[in-house]
């Protein structure tokens, strides 16, 4: 007797839909500038007043009146960044002054002092010669030339990389509201997992997936939650499910989601809440499931994550990932789609859309005499293999068709990693 699973076999694209459906960015939080590196703004920072505040000198050198012209000057005084001039620049005097520094009163220029010559002093008086004319405003930054009173420096929705934590400390910015990083429970299945160090028994093997997704799941700007390795019992899986229902705002579980006896992980989880799915057409990860569960007056999403390696990172990827981005306040959560040109000829998949690791690069130069992303296959694709993900930045989304794909084929590939060359 042929066993049928009651679950429909969704697309990627609606199972995608689906989750992103479910997810709501998490209620904002004031955090230190500090802990706020690669978090997305709640909403907008208004610059409080200008930047600079004051006319500063963008070079060292000497603050002149432009109209002056070249000669021989008496220094009245000097300058420096963080300190403010107690006397007035008049015609025919000028002042020494560092990059920075506000411009004294009645000074309208600066003169680089590269463009200048110290002379002999001259009854006690230090003197300078200037060589150049400059214009009015030379070398002088007005108030508000970089930021004005007002001025929005940073829109909601901008994730905060260095140059954002810099712009707000600019405008003295010391907390902001940002979205936090979700909390995922994670959870290894199945009688034959030992923890890497120990000693294994013939039938075992060494739990990979809970160390590979904690370090995923960090990486994606989540906080991993480690629940352990669970036995195929159900008592101890339903134990370890509401612990992890606890503990985060997403529980992932791999293995026990097919359709073997010893498969416990989907009937937990129609009784916890509501299944959105249990299939996916897709190669790897078809088991893939994913429910919603009310707990502590919030909603916490679930991925039942296949047992395979592979299975579990790629269909990660696939859906956790922009869950994860939605639920930290990403406007756009879905990974980001490029284009590229196949290197070798790849076989197609006939019953399922296969997500294919490759390693992307530029190439200056291709078959068509343009540059563009060349990708190379990984390999063995076996979703038990995970060699096949250690240096693949991006999953090929290969058609469901007989035969193959020639070398040179453009296909399109979401990115899991960073591209080099």
């Amino acid at each position: 007797m042929t066993i049928e699973s009651p679950y429909p076999m969704l697309s990627v694209a609606e199972a995608l839909a689906t989750v992103l459906g479910q997810a709501e960015a998490l209620p904002a939080q004031r955090v230190d500038l500090s802990a706020a590196l690669g978090l997305v703004l709640a909403e907008a920072v208004v610059a409080p007043a200008p930047l600079p505040p004051f006319p500063a000198s963008t070079k060292d050198g000497y603050a002149v009146i432009a109209t002056d012209g070249p000669g021989d000057y008496p220094v009245i005084g000097e300058v420096t960044a963080g300190r403010v001039a107690d006397f007035t620049l008049t015609p025919g005097t000028v002042a020494y002054i560092t990059t920075g520094a506000p411009a004294p009163t009645g000074a309208d220029a600066v003169v680089m002092v590269e463009e200048t010559e110290a002379l002999s002093a001259v009854q006690g008086q230090r003197m300078v010669r200037i060589h150049t004319r400059v214009k009015a405003g030379a070398d002088i930054r007005p108030v508000g030339i970089d930021v004005a009173t007002g001025q929005t420096v940073l829109a909601a929705g901008e994730r905060l990389g260095a140059a954002e934590i810099g712009l707000l400390a600019t405008v003295g910015a010391a907390q902001v509201a940002v979205y936090p990083r979700p909390r995922v429970a994670i959870l290894s299945t199945g009688d034959e997992l030992v923890e890497p160090g120990q000693t294994i028994a013939p039938g075992q093997i060494y739990d990979s997936n809970r160390a590979m997704l904690m370090a995923a799941v960090t990486a994606a700007g989540g906080i991993p939650l480690d629940l352990g390795i669970a036995q195929d019992s159900a008592a101890q899986l339903e134990e370890r499910i509401q612990q992890g229902l606890q503990m985060g705002v997403v529980l992932l579980t791999s293995g026990g989601v097919s359709m073997g006896d010893l498969d416990l992980i989907k009937p937990l989880l129609e009784r916890a809440g509501t299944v959105h799915f249990g299939r996916i057409r897709m190669k790897p990860g078809k088991p893939l499931t994913f429910v919603t569960v009310m707990a502590n007056q919030q909603r916490k999403l679930v991925f039942g994550l296949p047992g395979n390696p592979i299975s579990s990172l790629v269909t990660f990827y696939l859906m956790a990932v922009p869950a994860l981005r939605k639920l930290a306040g990403w406007p756009a959560p879905e990974l980001r789609r490029v284009q590229a040109h196949l290197a070798q000829p790849l076989p197609l998949d006939a019953y399922r859309p296969e997500y294919h690791r490759a390693t992307l690069r530029w190439a200056s130069e291709l078959n068509n005499g343009n540059g563009g992303l060349l990708a190379t296959s990984t390999g063995s694709q076996s979703s038990s293999r995970l060699l096949s993900a250690r240096t693949a930045n991006a999953l090929l989304e290969l058609p469901q068709a007989k035969g193959a794909l020639p070398a040179g084929a453009v296909v399109s590939a979401l990115l899991i990693g960073e591209i080099d060359g």
